[in-house]
């Protein structure tokens, strides 16, 4: 199996490069711009990268489930025909916000999940030429160097990322109250537009901690097996199992996990 998930892997690499490569050049160009949401942007670069993404994965897969952000499922041949269930989880371009608005920090993400599990992921940032990649077992890397999450256990030392969800003008449930209950009791707190890039730079120790709502999956199947395969911790907001369907995620280095979950509980 390890070396079939590399050659997974392989895949993986290729499609968020060539994302990639399509992000960068269309940077800072006029393009067309949707709206899902009041404030939940959709670019047609989002399209042109789901696409890429899409064909690499069926031109070696095509018996494989794809679950992307924009074309929602797309099936492939049933579990019963095959030795079990893979599904590759897709965010062509996280971080739409800030590339909408010319601001670099964006990427794209591909994670495979076999028969529930998560076990291969790549995320590539064009910008500055960083891919994260992991395989279950086999840790987490960037451009080859292999990752470690910090050594911090003082959260009052700790630098946190964090993000609010796109119903933050209708919902209560908006992160403001866990985002100035931590901001008293930390170092600092980023909020830098792209969950995906916030859980690897935790996976490279440059965060300490990361916690969101109402995330999707395409958010945190690569990212996670990253914070995981680091070393890192990740669970709910009360320290019960993690699941990437679930929305609520808790990651640290883990020396500053139950303190973070404390803290969320303050509520």
């Amino acid at each position: 199996m390890p070396f079939k998930l590399e050659k997974f892997l392989n895949t993986a690499v290729e499609a968020v490069k060539e994302a990639g490569r399509i992000q960068k050049e269309r940077f800072g160009e006029n393009f067309k711009i949707e709206h899902k949401g009041e404030i939940n942007l959709v670019t047609e670069i989002d399209y042109q990268c789901e696409k890429v993404i899409i064909d690499i994965i069926k031109m070696e897969y095509p018996e494989h489930e794809i679950l992307t952000e924009e074309a929602g499922s797309v099936q492939g041949l049933p579990p019963s025909q095959m030795e079990g269930k893979y599904k590759w989880i897709i965010d062509p371009l996280d971080g739409t916000t800030n590339y909408a608005h010319n601001y670099p920090c964006f990427c794209a993400s591909v994670g495979l999940e076999i028969n529930g599990d998560v076990v291969a992921g790549a995320v590539y940032n064009p910008i500055i030429d960083e891919l994260f990649t992991s395989i279950k077992g086999e840790g987490a890397y960037l451009n080859g160097k292999r990752l470690k999450v910090s050594v911090i256990g003082d959260i009052g030392r700790s630098l946190l990322a964090t993000g609010f969800p796109y119903d933050i003008r209708e919902s209560k449930e908006n992160n403001l109250n866990h985002f100035c209950n931590f901001a008293v009791r930390v170092q600092a707190i980023r909020r830098a537009g792209s969950a995906v890039l916030d859980l690897c730079y935790l996976a490279a120790g440059r965060f300490d901690g990361f916690w969101e709502m109402k995330l999707n999956p395409w958010d945190m199947a690569a990212a996670s097996l990253m914070v995981k395969e680091a070393g890192g911790m990740i669970t709910n907001f009360r320290g019960g199992e993690f699941s990437i369907y679930k929305g609520e995620t808790l990651a640290s280095n883990g020396l500053i996990h139950q303190e973070m979950i404390d803290i969320l509980k303050l509520g």
